[in-house]
């Protein structure tokens, strides 16, 4: 039921996604006695309600469209927007490498527009509880709305407020939040309230956009001491062009969008071993500023 995904015939107040030969799509909300209207004639909105989704409709003017409800990996990308959503790519990749498991009570700093937290929710399902964070309400109206439009109502495992992660965190109990994703401007800035948050082998993944934020905040829970060695990485989507014997990558790829970075909570009093390492020349010379690991001196 708190899938989102619908099933059985196209019912008034569903999104459907339409798709032309060449490939140009259009999601609209069913709306009885409605008209969408196309460059290639009109589509009745009465044509579509109460047939299964799956099936093509000619427009007035002769142009042809696949009818399906949308896969939510279109849904995040169509919805209405207050700050940046999270790619699919990215979700994808958030969800599997912190191994987000049904039940997991999981905490969200960011909501934006609540494609993230659409993801989560799926995979944490009904018996989990995800609790999200939003610093600004006009974020938090539009986050609120469209996982309520995607799941068809309030989600049981979810709570969103309003309010800055480094105050409303300390809030839970300590140690018993399994994951932390952290899609904001200064995750470093959270580290240690996260530290307390997470439960033994517990994980947190920082999501964002340049590389000076993936250093900062890679090197803030090098410096912690209670967090294991981060792994920093992002993801690069390609598609192929696949037509008898012209098999080649596509032209455009999804390119940067993000970069992410994962480390796992190490028990109470417990330090993970110092990496073996020998930093690159100049790699925390006297022009760098932020924080240095155990086995780094002060340049």
């Amino acid at each position: 039921m708190w899938s989102g995904v619908r099933r059985g015939p196209l019912q008034p107040g569903e999104w459907v996604r339409l798709v032309d030969a060449k490939g140009r799509r259009h999601n609209i909300n069913l709306v009885e006695g409605k008209t969408f209207h196309t460059n290639r004639g009109g589509l009745e909105h009465d044509d579509i309600i109460g047939r299964e989704e799956g099936f093509s409709i000619t427009a007035t003017s002769g142009g042809e469209y696949l009818v399906f409800r949308p896969l939510l990996s279109e849904f995040v990308v169509s919805m209405p927007r207050g700050a940046a959503v999270v790619y699919p790519k990215d979700a994808a990749q958030i969800v599997a490498m912190a191994d987000t498991f049904p039940g997991a009570r999981v905490v969200e700093a960011g909501a934006g527009s609540g494609a993230l937290s659409c993801s989560l929710l799926r995979a944490i399902g009904p018996n989990g509880q995800l609790v999200s964070f939003e610093r600004r309400e006009e974020f938090a109206d539009v986050a609120r709305k469209n996982v309520e439009q995607f799941f068809a109502g309030p989600h049981p495992a979810w709570s969103l407020t309003v309010g800055d992660l480094v105050e409303e965190l300390p809030k839970l109990e300590d140690h018993s939040v399994d994951r932390v994703v952290l899609d904001m401007l200064a995750p470093w800035e959270c580290v240690d309230v996260v530290g307390k948050a997470l439960r033994p082998g517990g994980l947190v993944v920082a999501y964002v956009a340049t590389t000076t934020q993936l250093s900062k905040v890679t090197e803030t829970l090098r410096a912690h001491g209670e967090f294991t060695e981060p792994h920093p990485w992002e993801t690069l989507v390609r598609e192929w062009h696949v037509e008898g014997l012209a098999v080649r990558p596509e032209h455009r790829m999804s390119g940067h969008t993000g970069l992410l970075g994962t480390s796992r909570r190490m028990a109470p009093g417990e330090r993970a071993p110092i990496k073996k390492r020998r930093p690159a020349p100049g790699a925390y010379g006297e022009d760098y500023q932020g924080p240095r690991p155990a086995d780094v001196p002060t340049a």
